[in-house]
């Protein structure tokens, strides 16, 4: 009974400060709690206000501001000039230059980085122009990126292919003829190539 007892004050104590308790002892002599008042003799119990305190209020001047994230600044343009998709390259020693352009102009601490059959090739830098030298007969895919100071990448082109068709001297010189002063002077013409001159027969007058 008094465990019933201290049940019931706690729940009693829950109750809003404006609300009626009142206690009585029933027909069964058992205590009686209730908020309706019942007729006859019944005493109202006092009890005491909550101890509950509002939340105070924050002036919002004194709100530190949330930082916001940095977002990087984008690039509305990035594309590959040279080579155009799908070009073909006709070099002997297999040489190509790969130029890319981007809009706006590179930010203060992004590089290009140039991508070749999937792989990065060469140093990433400020320059948008790669010179490839020896690149292998065949097709290729080309791609640009840029990244910043951490390596990640911040804007890339799709891959576009070429195709790299390495003539041989023979097919230059049929394409272009040497000429006598071209022995020795373009590549396709070396000396060791050089037709022999027919040589000069004396004049021997007839006797």
């Amino acid at each position: 009974m008094p465990r019933l007892l201290l049940c019931l004050l706690l729940c009693l104590n829950g109750m809003p400060a404006y609300a009626g308790v009142y206690t009585y002892i029933d027909a069964d002599g058992n205590r009686v709690f209730t908020d309706q008042p019942p007729s006859g003799k019944a005493q109202r119990v006092e009890i005491a206000p909550s101890n509950n305190m509002a939340p105070a209020e924050v002036p919002a001047s004194n709100v530190p501001p949330y930082p916001s994230a940095r977002v990087e600044p984008a690039y509305d343009v990035l594309r590959i000039l040279i080579p155009e998709p799908d070009a073909t390259i006709l070099d002997q020693s297999g040489n190509l230059i790969v130029t890319a352009n981007s809009e706006p102009a590179l930010h203060s601490g992004h590089s290009y980085r140039l991508i070749l059959d999937g792989q990065p090739f060469g140093e990433a830098g400020r320059s948008p122009v790669f010179p490839l030298q020896n690149i292998d007969r065949g097709s290729h895919q080309v791609s640009v990126e840029i990244i910043d100071s951490q390596g990640r990448i911040v804007e890339r082109t799709p891959s576009q292919p070429f195709h790299m068709k390495r003539i041989s001297l023979s097919q230059k010189r049929a394409a272009n003829p040497c000429k006598k002063k071209d022995w020795g002077v373009r590549p396709e013409c070396p000396i060791k190539d050089k037709p022999k001159e027919p040589r000069d027969i004396p004049f021997v007058p007839f006797i």
